[in-house]
């Protein structure tokens, strides 16, 4: 069988997530297709070559719809022989691009192909086009669903975490991601954002506050309690849950990840295609998984979907140099380190979604590039990624070192 290589990984900047955003004013095509122009100018790229473009996109609506993968390859004057595909699982989107392309290398039905995800939380809405599963009265008193945050506060409640333990988490994470923007640790794989006579609208990730304090997080009130005890969704969890007598409501936007604009891009390929191009692989797809996980609590499945990928690999935990679990809440990456049994100096060592933001198709891929640029700085080996995914999924992606 194939071995399936990734050659590169880049991303735009994250922008905040509003109307005063720096990347609120770029189509979000424009990300997608910006990142394309770049990787194409890198390496030369005969983009006849590539056989198809897979893009994560979490709200396929407006300017994001339409098959993005292939408008921004179109948008970026790519060989128009270049097909596209634009698929969504839910926030675990952006792995799943590269999962599939490695699975499509790995068979040898593909030789070349590029993943990766955008998402203009700015322009285009977060649960702007809500589903059956939650708006359908019948489906909601049978599978119980409920807000992602309200579910972050009941595992929270469920783990024993306290407020003071998830401030803890998110000031690590900014503190983590100001020095790794101060250092240059992101420099190889960010792409900055630029208009259409080439002037840099955004050069950094724009959220960072690496000079928050403890006493900051702590003055922020919870972001989701009005929603769970008077939106009724607190009576919703605790049907499915009658342990706990109340769900205590301790996330807030400082520890929560943070909404924002992005795009990621990376270029996976075969061997022998490789060589053809003269590309140098930097890593190889060792392992992927995907899960289902309660689809109430929904945010537990990293553990369970990193437990198959290792599994998989015939490899433990233990054998994992470093390791991204995406901050969608501080309690998923508390409950992740207690299931996993990680050394926490090996997890989100560069800080995470809490500190820059998580741009929903987009975060996977992000999140592989900039592992795999730490890998290589550490001259380390090999590297779990993961994601919780709503509706109650899980994803994984193991990668090493070449």
């Amino acid at each position: 069988m194939n071995e399936a290589y990734i050659f590169d990984a880049l991303r735009t900047p994250r922008g905040r997530g509003r109307a005063d955003g720096s990347l609120y004013e770029v189509n979000p095509v424009d990300l997608l297709a910006g990142l394309m122009t770049e990787l194409q100018q890198r390496h030369d790229l005969d983009t006849a070559q590539v056989e198809d473009a897979l893009i994560g996109c979490v709200m396929p609506n407006g300017e994001q719809s339409g098959c993005i993968a292939k408008t921004a390859a179109l948008r970026a004057n790519w060989d128009w022989q270049v097909p596209g595909v634009q698929l969504d699982r839910y926030c675990g989107s952006g792995l799943e691009t590269v999962n599939i392309a490695a699975a499509k290398v790995r068979s040898g039905w593909e030789n070349l192909l590029v993943a990766g995800g955008v998402e203009s939380m700015s322009r285009i809405t977060m649960g702007g086009a809500p589903g059956p599963r939650d708006t359908k009265p019948d489906m909601v008193f049978q599978l119980k669903p409920v807000p992602t945050g309200v579910a972050a506060d009941l595992m929270a409640t469920l783990d024993g975490h306290t407020r003071e333990a998830v401030d803890r988490y998110a000031l690590q994470s900014q503190q983590r991601a100001g020095h790794a923007r101060a250092s240059g640790y992101f420099d190889r794989s960010v792409v900055p954002v630029k208009d259409a006579n080439g002037l840099t609208i955004l050069k950094q990730d724009e959220l960072i506050r690496e000079d928050t304090t403890l006493e900051k997080l702590g003055a922020l009130k919870a972001s989701f309690q009005a929603m769970g005890e008077l939106g009724g969704f607190d009576a919703l969890a605790q049907m499915k849950y009658p342990e706990v007598e109340k769900v205590r409501h301790i996330h807030t936007g400082g520890n929560s990840s943070g909404i924002v604009d992005g795009a990621s891009l990376l270029l996976v390929g075969s061997e022998q295609k490789g060589r053809e191009l003269g590309l140098t692989p930097r890593a190889r797809v060792v392992s992927v998984a995907a899960v289902g996980a309660e689809p109430t609590i929904m945010l537990a499945g990293p553990a369970p979907a990193s437990r198959l990928a290792l599994k998989k690999a015939g490899l433990s935990i233990d054998d994992i140099d470093l390791i991204e679990v995406n901050e969608a809440f501080a309690s998923v990456v508390l409950r992740f380190m207690t299931e996993m049994q990680v050394d926490p100096a090996k997890v989100n060592v560069n800080g995470g979604a809490i500190a820059m933001g998580h741009p929903l198709g987009a975060t996977g891929g992000m999140l592989l590039g900039t592992l795999l640029d730490e890998l290589e700085r550490r001259n380390l080996k090999r590297g779990l990624i993961t994601l919780c995914v709503a509706g109650g999924m899980g994803i994984a992606t193991i990668i090493e070192r070449v």
